[in-house]
């Protein structure tokens, strides 16, 4: 599009791709999104459930050395998550609570 318009595209100001990340992250995000959701019907998404984490450490092959990092990166995905979820159930109750 940068090129149609006859302007360089400013690589600072553009997000970075899944090429950009080291193997790890990619894994890391991978083992975040095969983990199971934990939801309940009036509270809504509460966070992933980690009965399968180690599981999921073995399969992808996570060295012993990297496991804090995996862990802490999954738990940073886990609490944009909620936040998300949190975010969407306030707006629903709150559309529901001004149609009365």
């Amino acid at each position: 599009m940068m090129e149609q318009m006859g302007e360089e595209p400013d690589w600072e100001k553009c997000p970075p791709d899944w090429e950009d990340f080291p193997p790890l992250v990619i894994d890391a995000v991978n083992i975040f999104y095969s983990m199971g959701d934990r939801i309940f019907p009036d509270i809504g998404y509460i966070g992933k459930d980690y009965t399968n984490f180690e599981f999921l450490l073995k399969n992808y092959s996570i060295e012993k050395h990297q496991k804090e990092f995996v862990f802490e990166t999954v738990l940073w995905l886990d609490s944009r998550a909620i936040e998300i979820a949190q975010k969407k159930l306030k707006a629903e109750y709150d559309k529901l609570k001004r149609k009365r």
